[in-house]
């Protein structure tokens, strides 16, 4: 039996409302997301996406986090095109090994039942 243990989340960021005062210029948000910054540009790891009751509804991997999340909501070839408004908290892990990130990304699509995830399903 193989034991694998999920990495803690090094990042969460959930969507929120902009509370600003009259002379705080406006943050552009993405779907609800202001705080892409928080993700790392230049480091790998793992991504899931969670709904507002707790979900898990898609699993992916990166070489770079924060440009592969970002294109998650604005790419046409998303899995993910048709649910963003979905995704609620978006929880990332900084797992640097190609091959841990595949490990990981299988695991936990499986694991948990990832709703949207398509591809390296073993469940159904």
């Amino acid at each position: 039996m193989i034991h694998i243990e999920i990495p803690e989340a090094d990042i969460t960021i959930t969507q929120r409302k902009q509370v600003r005062t009259a002379d705080e210029p406006v943050i552009k948000d993405i779907y609800g997301f202001i705080d892409f910054h928080q993700i790392p540009r230049d480091k790998g790891g793992i991504f899931m996406f969670y709904n507002e009751a707790g979900e898990l509804l898609f699993v992916g991997k990166a070489r770079k986090l924060r440009q592969r999340i970002k294109r998650h909501f604005e790419d046409q070839v998303s899995p993910m095109k048709h649910h963003r408004k979905e995704v609620y908290q978006i929880d990332v892990c900084v797992v640097e090994s190609p091959m841990e990130r595949e490990i990981y990304e299988t695991y936990i699509i499986n694991e948990y039942q990832a709703k949207y995830n398509i591809d390296k399903v073993f469940f159904k």
